[in-house]
């Protein structure tokens, strides 16, 4: 058993090579089975134990990720491994969400729907996206879907990434940019540079009433210093990724005013099967054929 896959829609159309199958919830093959794995595309999540089973595969050469972010794989990695991510798979599901999000709490969906449960009809004055400007930090496939999404709205963009190049700005001046901006979304990876990004000082530079979208990593945010920000009812957030995660019951992050709260569901859409059999697939083809793989993060 050369080829280890997560997903059953994958594994039907790659039948021909006899891949075993492994979803993180069914028993995983035997260790006379893995011994003989070259190819394993991780199931969809992020439990310990499925990275883990690489340590069991001494045969093993590449690690396909199914989500764009990685950095939960990387400890497990080991020379002459190749891991690649998911880049392009999320894309559409995260860019909805991170439009969503904005929308909701520009125009005070949660709290119309927590009036409503109470039977009030409770009229306010809300910031409209039109004519806003919309800061993305972390300009990536996803960051482009973005902005593709907020074509419709009237508003205006700017972008930074890590690396400047036309039209996108280093992320090493953002302090700058940062007091312009009236909507700010995050979606850069979670790397040592990015832990923290969103920090006291990344805050404060925020205009006052300004929007503070994560659709990225939890710890790219400072949660204290956005719980004290949202306190002081000078900055607002919509988030669907947090630091802790998942959030206790009790934390001050759930009490904060100003503050719309999914459980990091960017990637769990009728989206996600359908893009991410595609790739599965064409990368394990690539793999049997001695053809480069796409999306390789490791080795950088």
């Amino acid at each position: 058993m050369r080829y280890l896959i997560s997903l059953p829609e994958a594994a039907a159309d790659l039948s021909d090579l006899a891949p075993g199958m492994y979803d993180g919830d069914v028993p995983l093959p035997s260790q006379a089975e893995l011994d003989e794995v070259e190819f394993y595309a991780l199931p969809y999540g992020f439990k310990p134990e499925t990275v883990a089973h690489i340590a069991r595969m001494p045969r093993l050469r590449v690690v396909q990720a199914l989500t764009a972010g990685y950095e939960h794989v990387l400890p497990h990695l080991r020379e002459g491994l190749t891991l690649a991510n998911a880049k392009g798979v999320h894309d559409a599901s995260t860019a909805e969400l991170a439009l969503a999000l904005t929308l909701a709490a520009q125009r005070n969906i949660a709290g119309y729907v927590r009036a409503g449960d109470r039977g009030e009809w409770a009229k306010d004055w809300r910031p409209s996206l039109a004519d806003a400007n919309v800061l993305i930090v972390g300009y990536g496939s996803i960051g482009e879907a973005i902005e593709r999404r907020l074509a419709g709205f009237e508003v205006n963009v700017r972008r930074v990434a890590r690396t400047a190049r036309p039209g996108v700005e280093p992320i090493s001046e953002i302090a700058g940019i940062l007091p312009w901006a009236d909507v700010v979304i995050l979606i850069t990876p979670l790397t040592e540079e990015t832990r923290g990004l969103a920090g006291k000082e990344f805050l404060a530079s925020m205009r006052t009433g300004a929007l503070l979208v994560n659709v990225a990593r939890g710890p790219v945010v400072d949660t204290d210093a956005l719980v004290a920000e949202l306190e002081s009812g000078r900055l607002r957030a919509a988030l669907d990724v947090t630091d802790p995660e998942p959030l206790p019951a009790g934390h001050p992050l759930w009490r904060a005013p100003n503050v719309l709260i999914s459980p990091h569901v960017g990637g769990l859409t009728s989206a996600f099967v359908p893009r991410a059999r595609k790739l599965v697939v064409a990368q394990a083809r690539r793999y049997e054929a001695g053809e480069p793989l796409v999306n390789v993060v490791w080795p950088a």
